[in-house]
């Protein structure tokens, strides 16, 4: 189905509106017919007046606007995640550098801080690479 025929009937929905409108009128049938005629002469030159590559390219500029703001929503869902996850990463980290302090020996603490480190420097390098994108 072209897009063309979803323009006809929008515009065919929009002449039988004015026209119901016109008829449930309180006027007498022949200033209703002379009054429908009007409009219908009135909607007939509006639609002769369209430029369809215009509208054509307005939709498309919409379309590709809607397109980029859901990819930018997606990009900050993801950069919300990935923080969360970095957060919770490091406080597993942490969480095992107190349990190597408290139960390990100097070589699990050192072990452990080294993975903390590791944790935090690929959490940064995951949040800066998502935000420059």
């Amino acid at each position: 189905m072209s897009k063309n025929s979803g323009l006809g009937k929008l515009l065919a929905g929009i002449a039988v509106g004015a026209g119901l409108g016109i008829l449930f009128a309180p006027k007498s049938g022949e200033e209703t017919r002379k009054a429908l005629k009007a409009k219908l002469d009135e909607f007939v030159k509006q639609v002769k007046e369209i430029d369809i590559d215009e509208v054509k390219e307005e939709f498309d500029k919409k379309v590709a606007e809607i397109r980029e703001e859901l990819a930018d929503l997606d990009r900050e869902k993801v950069l919300d995640i990935a923080k969360e996850k970095g957060n919770q990463l490091k406080k597993k980290a942490e969480e095992l550098v107190e349990l190597a302090k408290e139960k390990g020996t100097p070589v699990l603490r050192k072990t452990a801080e080294d993975v903390l480190d590791n944790v935090i420097k690929v959490s940064k390098n995951a949040k800066k690479k998502l935000e420059e994108k």
